[in-house]
């Protein structure tokens, strides 16, 4: 059974105090958040870095952005990484689950915690809530956030959620049915966990994250937490249309007799949108890569071995 917490079942002294000898890395991965990304590493170091000593290191991946995310992140105070500039001999990929691979060869936590940079309503008490369970039961490796959306939704996880994800796990994993919302990108993980999964490049990161750490450890060693209230901007349905490719592509992956390496990089989404005369057919390569654990790649944190990284 997947255990659930609230954010305030632990004060931030308590979790301070269970740190010990953990080090916190703080990873936020970003593609053109310049409007955002500054106000979430601002609040976040301010709050627990400065005043307390919870998170040790506060790392932006950059991926691929166009704007000045690059900018607003460094003067916010944050390490801020370019995506296909680390570790340049592996190779880089499109989407969110490459900027939070790369994240393992250059952060150094044995915690982390994952953040989107497009937060809206939220506040800095998502982090320790988020490593509660991981500083106070040894048995949970892996921990969702869960929250209230303002609007008519609610507590409705999402189009994808409700329409892709929720369906599957019911379909094909129910032990992970419980979870409020499987694709939320406020999550934190073990390092030894993290780095020993494999990763899809896009934005299956999360669901994958999951279905394979109840495989292999049991759901036992997973709890979410619910965090309260978050808002966030909503990209187009055409946009979702991809996502849900890549989810789905990688659910596929997981099937018994099915590997990453056995299902197509990428995808041609046939999709359609109104015309002038008539409706237009488009079409859209959606890439379904997957990386292989990033330990195959490091004796210890950050550092390489020699191997092939294409997968």
């Amino acid at each position: 059974m997947i255990a659930c917490a609230r954010w305030d079942d632990w004060s931030l002294a308590e979790l301070v105090e269970r740190k010990g000898a953990h080090r916190v890395s703080l990873v936020v991965p970003a593609r053109n958040e310049e409007g955002t990304v500054g106000d979430v590493v601002t609040r976040t170091r301010e709050a627990l870095m400065e005043t307390v000593a919870l998170v040790d290191e506060l790392v932006v991946i950059d991926s691929d952005s166009t704007d000045a995310t690059y900018a607003v992140a460094t003067d916010a105070g944050a390490a801020v990484h370019r995506s296909k500039d680390i570790r340049p001999d592996l190779g880089s990929h499109p989407g969110k689950g490459e900027a939070m691979w790369k994240s393992l060869f250059v952060t150094t936590g044995d915690l982390i915690v994952f953040m989107d940079a497009d937060l809206l309503d939220w506040d800095t008490h998502f982090v320790p809530g988020l490593l509660g369970p991981l500083l106070t039961r040894p048995q949970v490796s892996l921990v969702k956030g869960f929250y209230e959306r303002p609007g008519a939704d609610g507590l409705q996880g999402g189009r994808v959620t409700e329409l892709v994800a929720r369906p599957w796990l019911a379909l094909r994993h129910p032990e992970l049915s419980g979870l409020v919302q499987p694709l939320a990108g406020e999550w934190a993980v073990r390092r030894s966990l993290f780095e020993s999964l494999p990763v899809p490049t896009g934005y299956a990161v999360e669901l994958a994250a999951l279905v394979d750490t109840a495989r292999l450890h049991g759901v036992e060693t997973i709890a979410q937490v619910d965090l309260g209230l978050r808002s966030h901007d909503h990209q187009p349905l055409l946009d979702l249309g991809a996502m849900a490719t890549q989810i789905l592509a990688a659910m596929l992956a997981r099937e018994p007799g099915l590997s990453a390496g056995e299902v197509a990089g990428e995808v041609a989404l046939r999709q359609f949108r109104p015309g002038e005369a008539a409706i237009a057919a488009e079409a859209r390569v959606v890439p379904t890569l997957e990386r292989p654990p990033a330990q195959d790649f490091t004796h210890s944190f950050g550092t390489p071995a020699p191997r092939d990284a294409t997968r």
